[in-house]
């Protein structure tokens, strides 16, 4: 019996033994791109005659292997170099989803026309644009990044002869050659903002050219344009900013007031809330500070409706999905922030033909 209690005790001893050995643990295998992101070229200078040119640049990366046999989503992100180091490095970069498994992207002029002047490189100045490339499945991989000097030009959309209407008034000193413009994104109708102080008389003009010399429009009452010279300004009722559309051939004008706010699952008040931005007359920007999510997406709209709202295209440039003096777009996508955190998001309508934003991780 005493060898049966024996065994017995010796056989408990080795089972706690066994419970306090260190559990094994399972390690995620190493995934990462086994070169770098390349470019064809290191410098593009381009001009309206390079818009239809298919491949102006090609920018080419490695797969990466993940542990798990599926698609691997890359995206292609792009900023100035101030903005890709530091504590908030990439915050506000660029992103243009390339889709599963593609490993090259192909622009055209005028897309990367449009994507150095939305990250901020300046028209008809050589600068220069970083690029790197996300490989994400169940974790996320960058490449290093290639840097490409790009020289992009200014694109005007020219209706009736004319490439803007300006949008001189009592709340800027009547100088057309200093006003707010309206630019044309679909032909023959003109769209801008503007921001009324208060007091004045809160009155304004469209201008064919930044001067008095040549066409000038004036009220033609109910919401009707004359080109009348001597006529008075059109009188919005007061203080605040103001959408204004103009038909020239119509002879046409109307007005909304606006404010502008963000909605959606990555921003605090979901879809079913607007988080309000604020005007800033001195930086003449709309401006937010808000906690972000990354795993969801927002837009920018006015009014807390769906009549005027902002999506973007392909290369991250803002287009009206809503708005009523255009045609509904609804090939556009949401934005998003590549990471949860606390964000500045800016709004920035002071120039009708290059309507852009930024996202700054704080």
């Amino acid at each position: 019996m005493k060898k049966i209690i024996n065994c017995t005790l010796i056989a408990i001893a080795c089972m706690a033994v066994a419970c306090h050995k260190d559990a094994v643990l399972t390690k995620l295998a190493p995934i990462g791109f086994t070169s770098t992101i390349t470019a064809s070229a290191s410098q593009v200078v381009l001009t309206a005659a390079t818009d239809e040119t298919p491949d102006v640049l090609t920018l080419q990366w490695p797969a990466v292997v993940y542990p798990v046999k599926a698609h691997v989503t890359y995206t292609l992100q792009a900023d100035i170099p101030t903005d890709t180091v530091g504590a908030s490095a990439w915050a506000n970069a660029t992103s243009i989803l390339v889709g599963d498994d593609i490993l090259t992207k192909t622009f055209k002029g005028s897309d990367l026309n449009t994507l150095a002047l939305t990250v901020g490189v300046a028209p008809n100045e050589l600068g220069k644009i970083v690029f790197r490339v996300r490989a994400y499945q169940d974790r996320e991989t960058y490449t290093s990044a290639v840097t490409v000097n790009i020289n992009p030009y200014k694109v005007i959309i020219v209706t009736n002869g004319w490439p803007v209407l300006y949008l001189p008034g009592d709340y800027q000193g009547w100088s057309p050659g200093t006003a707010p413009t309206a630019a044309a994104e679909h032909p023959g109708i003109y769209e801008g903002f503007i921001y009324e102080p208060a007091g004045g008389t809160y009155q304004f003009k469209f201008t064919s050219n930044p001067d008095w010399d040549h066409i000038n429009y004036g009220d033609g009452g109910a919401g009707k344009l004359t080109t009348d010279g001597a006529a008075a300004g059109m009188t919005l009722p007061g203080a605040g900013y103001y959408e204004v559309v103009a038909n020239p051939s119509a002879l046409t004008w109307n007005y909304t007031l606006v404010t502008w706010g963000i909605i959606g699952d990555a921003t605090p008040g979901g879809w079913n809330t607007d988080t309000q931005l604020t005007y800033d007359p001195a930086k003449q920007v709309w401006t937010v500070t808000a906690d972000m999510v990354a795993n969801g997406s927002f837009k920018f709209r006015a009014n807390n409706a769906w009549s005027i709202d902002f999506g973007v295209d392909a290369n991250g440039k803002l287009q009206f999905a809503d708005n009523p003096a255009y045609p509904y777009n609804g090939s556009l996508n949401n934005l998003s922030v590549p990471s949860n955190g606390n964000y500045t998001i800016t709004l920035d309508l002071h120039d009708a033909n290059n309507y852009n934003f930024k996202i700054h991780k704080n």
